[in-house]
């Protein structure tokens, strides 16, 4: 095989959910629903490579509107990763979110090789393991708050609007999506979504550790005896204090990273990061 014989197109749905699938073999344990609320984020933002119709690489490039996107489904078939498949994808991705802004996590060992495409280390994140706790907590569902509300208050947390990919992400099957309230306004939530291998929380945002703390422990009672995941920034040091207590476990650790002008997000109460792949 030559690059010559590689063919770049639009994913469709079918194909996002191959991808969700490849994502899972690396290890990456996505939802069992997220392909549809990726899609819904973006539908022209997927991208597929094929090698004489084989399907061979993965990447997305979401455009969340005219000034921000996120890279994510980096995948090559391991066997191919020599036949620079790999820069074809990043060169359409690059080309489909133009002058945006761009974020990415990646994993630390690749960061040097981002760094010369553009892409520079903002933070660390990592990701953390533990077992769900049974406890008696009672929180607001978020299908009951305003939609308009979710979205007012998620906007603190990400660079763009995504009222698209919120709707769907709260509402699959087996998706606990809770907020603490004051009055009428959210002061945090957090959704817990099963995966292929336990759950995750994600995101979970926080006005304060005492509301982190909260939402924690009421989606973590969802999934009572399962393994859960979260997220953190490792810079939220309230975050590192949460997990501890929760005798959670450091699986991985990624960089985030951006082409362009980092946004100014209040990391300090982020508590769980929505997802490595659309940021």
């Amino acid at each position: 095989m030559k690059p010559s014989d590689i063919t770049i197109r639009r994913m469709n749905l079918e194909d996002l959910k191959l991808a969700c699938e490849w994502a899972a073999k690396e290890g990456w344990n996505p939802g069992l629903h997220d392909a549809e609320c990726f899609f819904a984020a973006d539908p022209q933002g997927y991208f597929i490579a094929e090698m004489n119709g084989k399907s061979v690489g993965t990447v997305s490039a979401v455009a969340y509107d005219d000034s921000f996107g996120f890279l994510g489904f980096y995948i090559v078939n391991q066997e191919l990763r020599h036949l620079g498949i790999g820069m074809k994808l990043c060169d359409t991705a690059f080309e489909y979110l133009g002058s945006r802004t761009m974020g990415a996590d990646g994993v630390t060992a690749m960061l040097g090789k981002y760094a010369t495409i553009g892409l520079k280390l903002a933070h660390y994140n990592a990701r953390y393991e533990g077992i769900g706790e049974a406890a008696d907590i009672q929180l607001t569902n978020l299908s009951d708050v305003p939609f308009h509300e979710l979205e007012r208050y998620d906007r603190r947390f990400f660079p763009a609007p995504r009222s698209a990919f919120l709707e769907c992400w709260i509402s699959r099957p087996g998706t606990h999506a809770l907020a603490v309230m004051d009055g009428a306004t959210i002061t945090g939530y957090g959704v817990l979504r099963p995966c292929h291998r336990g759950f995750k929380i994600a995101p979970l945002f926080a006005d304060t550790p005492q509301i982190a703390e909260q939402l924690f422990t009421a989606l973590s009672a969802c999934a009572a005896g399962q393994p859960i995941f979260l997220d953190i920034p490792c810079c939220n040091q309230e975050a590192q204090a949460l997990v501890a207590r929760h005798t959670m476990t450091k699986v991985f650790e990624t960089g985030r990273i951006y082409k362009g002008t980092p946004p100014e997000l209040p990391l300090e109460q982020i508590y769980g990061i929505t997802s490595f792949e659309l940021g």
